[in-house]
């Protein structure tokens, strides 16, 4: 963990990542809109990891970031706010949503996606990120921009009074 350079307007969640290259690319997307990264173990690489660094480029430090234990540590640190969980398994499109600043975008292993368990918690908050039946899905670090950038834009339209990136 590392000193809070900003207060997050949203938080980001990676569910087991497995990539490094994929983490250290949402780790500059967070940096980019002001969100917070949470990282849930066990990961598939160290934190300190060269390919973590060099994809997060010389943006890392000045991440606002937070790796747990497991999903019950999470929870104990965000409960009180609202998760949104994303998996291609989600009716619901991602531009359905009404984001609220401070909400947990939740996102799974690249491999795997978000365990079942976690997907039926709160169904009604699953989303999908629409795509061509000739793709599964987007890479990860791509999907949490389009998600950040949906709730920016969310914001922006709404005149929500929020601090947002030029």
């Amino acid at each position: 963990m590392n000193p809070e350079p900003y207060q997050p307007l949203l938080h980001i969640v990676l569910y087991q990542p497995e990539i490094p290259y994929n983490t250290g690319s949402v780790g500059r997307t967070c940096v980019a809109v002001g969100a917070k990264l949470w990282l849930v173990r066990p990961l598939g690489f160290q934190v300190d990891n060269y390919h973590l660094r060099r994809a997060g480029l010389d943006y890392w430090q000045h991440l606002n970031w937070q790796v747990v234990d497991d999903w019950q540590h999470l929870l104990d640190e965000l409960g009180q706010r609202r998760f949104w969980y994303f998996t291609k398994f989600a009716t619901r499109d991602l531009g359905h949503a009404e984001f609220t600043p401070e909400d947990v975008l939740v996102f799974g292993r690249e491999s795997q996606g978000l365990p079942e368990e976690i997907r039926n918690s709160a169904p009604e908050r699953c989303l999908r990120i629409a795509c061509r039946s000739e793709v599964r899905s987007l890479n990860l670090s791509n999907s949490v921009a389009v998600a950040c950038y949906e709730a920016l834009g969310q914001w922006r339209r709404a005149g929500t009074d929020v601090p947002l990136p030029e």
